[in-house]
């Protein structure tokens, strides 16, 4: 589980994360177990600029890199956290809905991500966290702030990559989130 102790919900630039930091902290936590190819450090690269400005220290921005290699949906649902976002009226429509606009195969990028969310926000008309911690809890594994969406703009290109583990994309990670959740 993540803990927020070395992670804070707004950026505060305390340090500036680079690949070869993100590219350790992938090989102690065995992500990455041959030298990065230059895709993977490139992805590396953009994950310390996405992620780095949210870490406390480097604890921190493993604990987010982890959000990335490590899901498994019906472990997500087992804890409090994601009873209490299930719960909220209009969570279980988001989470459809979301399905449904994560069908398609295009790849999720920023300019993606926010057309869905407006495509959300106009189905349901649902806003703040109502509409924000049901997205993260199934695509970045759980419910929080701003961070977790960089989390989720990370996962299709690592999805991409030969990475030790398998990571999810968004489509596979909703698809497993709603097998797990009815």
């Amino acid at each position: 589980m993540v803990s927020s102790e070395h992670i804070q919900s707004h950026p505060v630039a305390l340090h500036s994360y680079a690949a070869n930091e993100v590219i350790e902290i992938l090989r102690q936590r065995g992500w990455l177990t041959s030298d990065p190819t230059p895709e993977q450090t490139a992805w590396c690269e953009r994950a310390a600029a996405l992620l780095g400005q949210y870490a406390v220290d480097t604890e921190g921005l493993a604990e987010l890199l982890s959000l990335v290699f490590a899901y498994a949906a019906p472990e997500i649902l087992k804890g409090v956290e994601a009873h209490a976002v299930v719960a909220r009226q209009g969570a279980r429509d988001v989470i459809r809905h979301l399905a449904l606009l994560l069908l398609d195969p295009a790849p999720f990028t920023s300019d993606r991500f926010k057309e869905v969310i407006t495509s959300l926000k106009e189905s349901l008309d649902l806003r703040g966290r109502d509409l924000f911690h049901p997205v993260r809890l199934a695509l970045a594994g759980r419910a929080g702030e701003g961070e977790l969406d960089r989390v989720i703009l990370l996962l299709d290109d690592a999805a991409g990559l030969p990475f030790s583990v398998n990571v999810k994309s968004t489509r596979t990670r909703i698809v497993e989130f709603c097998s797990a959740l009815d």
